[in-house]
């Protein structure tokens, strides 16, 4: 909640800065920030709602809500942020004409410090988690594999909000400089496609999660290897798994077991199998096993199903 009032606050001082120099890059920073604290919002929601339990509606529980509101997130990052500031970087370029005159740069020049500085202390602390969260894996693994969006979406954020500022600087910086207007315009732009090019990025991670993406194939391959290596099982059939929040991955499988294999025998198997793959993924809260024993002959994954357990 502090760094929503925090973003509230810069982009108050952005837009009474903008006001004073009538630099458009500080317009679009101030757009920037606004749409961080609507982000801020929404993202609070999505974790808020995820943490619901589950009831007669909704059985499998609201997990992924915080993917729903991570999208909306980047479609608020894309259209408000990114085409905004696309826009009125065009537009302040439009408008200039030979007789156009730089206003004082030094607002610009104070907010941008302070923003900066702001900025840097939150990412740093954003980092910092980021990089314990993804261990000994490179930054584009952890990107693939993680199923909390939450975890890389402020990295984003703040990445792009330094960087946001660095292209404003540079853009009221040099168009004073040069006494060139134009580059200020160009840094409104060059925000709005940094800010549309992180949108892009996090809805299609999002849009993966909401879709049901389930675990990756080496997972998937160790989850076969676990249920194949008990000693009731002949083979494993069709392994289908999905997350449903970030800690709650939902399995279900065929399970085809040595002939001869008694009921009793199959439940005491579906609990060792159940139990090692709730010791080896924490985050497994369901698992549905499909299984049957035929003593007549060898049973194979294409008979029908006689029992489940869950």
């Amino acid at each position: 909640m502090a760094a929503i009032i925090g973003n509230l606050a810069i982009a108050v001082v952005k837009f009474i800065a903008a006001a004073i120099t009538g630099s458009s890059a500080m317009i679009s920073e101030g757009i920037h920030s606004i749409v961080d604290t609507g982000n801020g919002v929404l993202l609070l929601l999505g974790l808020k709602r995820a943490k619901r339990p589950a009831d007669e509606s909704h059985p499998f529980g609201y997990g992924k809500s915080l993917y729903f509101w991570t999208n909306i997130v980047a479609i608020s990052i894309f259209g408000i942020g990114g085409g905004m500031s696309l826009y009125e970087g065009i537009s302040y370029i439009g408008d200039v004409t030979p007789s156009t005159v730089l206003g004082d740069p030094t607002a610009a020049y104070i907010v941008l410090a302070i923003a900066i500085l702001i900025e840097s202390s939150s990412f740093t602390i954003a980092i910092k988690q980021f990089f314990q969260a993804k261990g000994v894996k490179s930054s584009m693994e952890f990107f693939k594999e993680s199923k909390d969006p939450s975890l890389y979406t402020v990295v984003l954020e703040d990445s792009a909000a330094l960087l946001g500022l660095v292209f404003a600087f540079l853009g009221i910086f040099f168009g004073h400089m040069l006494n060139n207007p134009y580059l200020d315009g160009m840094a409104s732009i060059a925000i709005g496609i940094l800010l549309m090019s992180v949108a892009w990025f996090l809805a299609h991670r999002t849009s993966d999660l909401l879709l049901g993406e389930g675990v990756s194939a080496e997972k998937l391959a160790d989850i076969r290897k676990r249920v194949e290596a008990d000693p009731a099982v002949e083979r494993s059939g069709d392994i289908l798994t999905m997350y449903l929040g970030p800690q709650d991955l939902l399995i279900n499988m065929g399970v085809c077991f040595v002939s001869g294999t008694t009921a009793e025998e199959m439940h005491q198997a579906i609990r060792r199998i159940e139990a090692d793959l709730r010791r080896t993924y924490p985050e497994t809260n369901r698992v549905y096993i499909e299984a049957e024993s035929l003593p007549a002959k060898v049973p194979t994954c294409t008979d029908p199903a006689v029992s489940k357990e869950g």
